[in-house]
């Protein structure tokens, strides 16, 4: 890959080592880290003057601090950026958070050194994850609408889309921003999926979904 400039990274994470040994690793003519964070405070400080191509970060911060939570706020001062959510936790509830709130892919630490500055690389010259990521892969079965024919229930294929979401356990404000409609939509589609499971909460509609497989189609 070429550029006209070196892929400019700033990474975000509370384990030092982690910072400094990503640092190291991703020290290349073509990739550069511009600055690091321990925290989102100090991260969005520091990227708002940086504007960085791309922001690595870690979604399992310090205590009190959600690092997905940190995307939407990044996106808005660099929108320019790509955020690449990075996390040891390989949970499907994760993927779906980061993708929802605008992550451009998700990987895991255990990556190699190869593979984590291809997705940098990739991420930076596409704007979007690549074909084999598991963030590509889970959105791609969350946007199926079709539902199958062996399970009996009188869901409409949004109401479908937005239950297999919930089973996630994602938000509504989560959900909204997934499907890309309003709360107030997703709200009515969760009450019409209440009625229509005769449940009486989230909880009992997401243990329905599991049961019935929604989680793994």
């Amino acid at each position: 890959m070429t550029n006209a400039h070196p892929i400019r990274v700033f990474l975000i994470d509370d384990h030092e080592v982690v910072l400094q040994g990503i640092s190291v690793i991703l020290h290349s003519g073509h990739i550069t880290v511009v600055g690091t964070a321990p925290s989102g405070k100090r991260a969005l400080e520091d990227c708002r003057m940086l504007q960085p191509d791309i922001v690595l970060l870690d979604v399992r911060l310090q205590v009190g601090e959600d690092g997905v939570s940190l995307i939407k706020p990044l996106r808005e001062i660099c929108p320019k950026c790509h955020v690449i959510a990075f996390t040891a936790f390989d949970s499907p509830t994760a993927i779906a958070r980061a993708a929802a709130a605008g992550a451009t892919d998700f990987i895991l630490k255990t990556i190699s050194k190869d593979a984590l500055c291809a997705t940098i690389e990739y991420a930076a010259a596409n704007a979007t994850s690549r074909p084999d990521s598991k963030l590509r892969k889970l959105t791609a079965r969350l946007s199926k609408r079709s539902l199958p024919p062996d399970i009996n229930a009188p869901l409409t294929p949004r109401e479908f889309q937005v239950l297999k979401i919930i089973s996630l356990g994602l938000s509504n404000q989560e959900i909204a921003d997934s499907l890309g409609i309003s709360i107030e939509t997703v709200k009515e589609h969760v009450q019409n999926i209440l009625r229509k499971l005769q449940v009486k909460d989230r909880t009992q509609a997401a243990v329905w979904a599991v049961r019935q497989g929604f989680d793994n189609l």
